[in-house]
């Protein structure tokens, strides 16, 4: 079972935040064999959705209000760990972003970069593709938005 729980980046421990960002760079950087930079500044304007399991987080998501990011809210960082993908964690937390971000920001378009190997699961969310692919740190990614 996974318990999910959203904070601001003020409200996140350090314990958290450590997790986290071991959690991304483990998938993003290590596991897609993708150097770059993570750590971008925008995570203390974010609101962070986090999918915990035994108390370790496995799933991840951040979220912004509409014009942070892009002018629609968007969602980013979607991650959940290898060995725990298996389960529909990245259902479960995705889920929980898009109710997020429609009680927090009072909004239903929300746009996401997605790798284009996953636009089926995010089409499954209601997203469409929009544009054209586009390659982001050498991986090839497609807009996509949802009303």
């Amino acid at each position: 079972m996974l318990q999910l729980e959203t904070k601001t980046f003020q409200e996140l421990t350090i314990s958290e935040l450590y997790q986290i960002l071991q959690l991304r760079s483990e998938v993003f950087v290590v596991e897609q064999d993708c150097v770059y930079q993570d750590i971008d500044g925008k995570d203390e304007k974010a609101l962070h959705i986090l999918g915990k399991k035994e108390g370790k987080i496995v799933a991840y998501t951040r979220c912004f209000a509409p014009n942070i990011y892009f002018e629609e809210a968007a969602i980013g960082r979607v991650v959940v760990k290898e060995t725990e993908r298996k389960f529909g964690y990245g259902h479960q937390i995705l889920k929980a972003s898009i109710e997020e971000i429609q009680q927090r920001y009072q909004t239903t378009t929300i746009k996401l970069s997605a790798q284009q190997y996953l636009t089926h699961f995010y089409e499954t969310h209601n997203f469409k593709q929009i544009g054209e692919g586009y390659l982001e740190d050498g991986i090839p990614h497609i807009a996509m938005l949802k009303n």
